[in-house]
Formats: C-alpha cells, structure tokens, sequence
C-alpha cells in the first residue's frame, strides 16, 4: 500500500489572489503556489 503524505497548508495573503495566484507555507515552512484551478506546486525549498 502507497501511503501519500499529508500537508498541512496555510495561506499567505498577497494581492495576486485576485488573479488567481494564490500562495501557500506548509507545515515545514516550505512555500506552494497555486495557479487558477492548477495543483498546488512547491516554489522554492527552505534550504
């Protein structure tokens, strides 16, 4: 069995949600974008 790992995600706030940008920190501070109706992708590394 494949067990998938779980995010715990929290918005971060920016202007560019109003065009369907939209940015995300994880539980292990790592930052996510989403655009539009797109899956969520990881932007950077915290390294």
């Amino acid at each position: 069995m494949i067990i998938m790992p779980h995010y715990y995600f929290s918005e971060i706030w920016t202007p560019l949600r109003y065009v369907g940008i939209r940015l995300f920190r994880d539980g292990d501070r790592e930052v996510w974008i989403k655009i539009g109706n797109r899956k969520r992708r990881r932007l950077r590394s915290k390294s």
